[in-house]
């Protein structure tokens, strides 16, 4: 019987995804609307920032008359941050999150996240990265350990699974091959 293997993906963008503390017992459902718009989760932490660690997270913010209540109101409890990872990630998840005010959302964008969620411009339950640059910053900032580095596409990726890959593998097999296992079911576990 030949086993059918899926292509495998290689995820071209990646963004960040908060969930805010007033919705944080909305996860199970958020995740999961999530997955079905075609998102693939690649790192996810529950964490609870503090007043200065969400200053620094909304530095470009500073100065803006909300800025004070806006770092109040993201340290007021626990947040899941989420890095999701699909071809134009950062676009797709501004556009599954609508308008940042959630009233207006509501009327141009009644199926968006934030039409689902939030309550107005400030809590409007969910946060996603402007653009790649600021996605970037913002995963090292949440995920300081995140490897973000550009991933190979087309024939760059095709050279690298061929000249890295493909030799490994064939060595393994060949080696497991030799060797014989009485129960080779256990190798594939």
């Amino acid at each position: 019987m030949e086993v059918l293997m899926p292509e495998p993906q290689i995820y071209v963008e990646r963004t960040l995804a908060i969930i805010k503390p007033d919705i944080i017992d909305k996860e199970e459902e958020i995740e999961d609307l999530i997955l079905r718009s075609g998102f693939h989760i690649i790192q996810k932490r529950k964490l609870q920032l503090s007043p200065e660690q969400c200053s620094n997270f909304y530095a470009e913010q500073f100065g803006k008359v909300f800025f004070p209540n806006l770092t109040a109101y993201m340290s007021s409890g626990p947040i899941v941050a989420m890095v999701l990872a699909r071809n134009c990630a950062v676009s797709y998840w501004k556009e599954l999150l609508g308008p940042t005010n959630s009233l207006r959302a509501r009327i141009t964008h009644p199926h968006s996240l934030r039409a689902l969620y939030g309550t107005d411009e400030l809590r409007n339950g969910l946060h996603g990265s402007l653009n790649i640059s600021s996605a970037e910053k913002e995963i090292r900032f949440i995920f300081p350990e995140a490897i973000l580095e550009p991933v190979p596409t087309g024939q760059r990726a095709r050279d690298y699974l061929n000249l890295y890959v493909k030799p490994t593998l064939l060595a393994g097999l060949t080696a497991l091959c030799k060797e014989k296992p009485a129960d080779p079911m256990v190798c594939a576990a």
